[in-house]
């Protein structure tokens, strides 16, 4: 890490997983920006995940984080269930801005438990920020895959 706060450089790193220009490539938030409620619940095959799960399964990660980082009791995130929620149907504009919506405040809420760290957190803390950080990237990817295969396609 840099000479910087622990916290500090952990916010950098969270952003530019979601939000902050990355040398990667795109972000999570702007991987969704400008898809649409019928892009969003593109089911790509059998057993695979549409956009909109990914989006929700990343802001349950974010909760989980957020909630072993403040020792909060499970129970508290607005989706019942846990992990991955089915989502079947085109949702409407109002309801797929609603999810996303869910994904920016859980972001919002674990940067801001991550800026009150320690000077030296615990290596496991360490872990959990570095591996959502990281957790955002690899759905990033995916969410850009299925985009790409959207491609072309009309969709009602």
């Amino acid at each position: 890490m840099s000479r910087r706060a622990p916290s500090a450089e952990l916010s950098k790193i969270l952003e530019e997983g979601y939000r902050r220009k990355a040398w990667h490539g795109p972000n999570l938030k702007g991987s969704l920006r400008g898809v649409t409620p019928a892009q969003a619940a593109f089911r790509p095959g059998p057993g695979r995940h549409s956009i909109r799960e990914l989006a929700l399964h990343a802001a349950y990660w974010k909760y989980t984080v957020w909630r072993r980082l403040t020792g909060e009791k499970r129970g508290s995130f607005p989706l019942g269930g846990s992990n991955w929620f089915a989502r079947n149907g085109v949702p409407t504009a109002a309801e797929w801005k609603k999810e996303k919506e869910l994904l920016e405040a859980q972001h919002r809420r674990l940067t801001a438990a991550v800026a009150k760290l320690p000077a030296r957190p615990a290596h496991s803390v360490l872990r959990q920020v570095y591996g959502v950080a990281l957790h955002d990237a690899y759905h990033t990817g995916q969410i850009q895959y299925v985009k790409r295969l959207l491609k072309g396609r009309r969709l009602r």
